[in-house]
């Protein structure tokens, strides 16, 4: 099993919701995950400006090295896919607006 942080920054307008944040974004990447993924459980914790993640991958999805790249295309395809993650948060790996 291969475990990767990550996290969404938050776009300057949007206010941090908490509770219904985090279960938003939990849902929305299992919403979007495939079987290619590898995603067997992910954890979160709103921060001020963003959102960390947790997410544990299993290792029998893909090559030990590829677990970057499968978080990073899973990110980018919920990203692309949710209206409410692109209203809340900047595209996976930006940081500044």
């Amino acid at each position: 099993m291969d475990v990767v942080y990550a996290s969404l920054h938050r776009r300057q307008q949007a206010a941090p919701e908490a509770t219904a944040e985090l279960a938003e974004v939990l849902g929305a990447l299992w919403a979007h995950a495939t079987a290619g993924d590898g995603l067997e459980h992910v954890t979160g914790r709103p921060e001020e400006d963003r959102i960390d993640l947790l997410m544990y991958l299993s290792t029998a999805a893909g090559p030990r090295g590829d677990a970057l790249c499968r978080v990073e295309a899973l990110l980018t395809r919920c990203h692309d896919a949710s209206p409410l993650l692109r209203r809340r948060y900047l595209p996976p790996g930006a940081t500044t607006a």
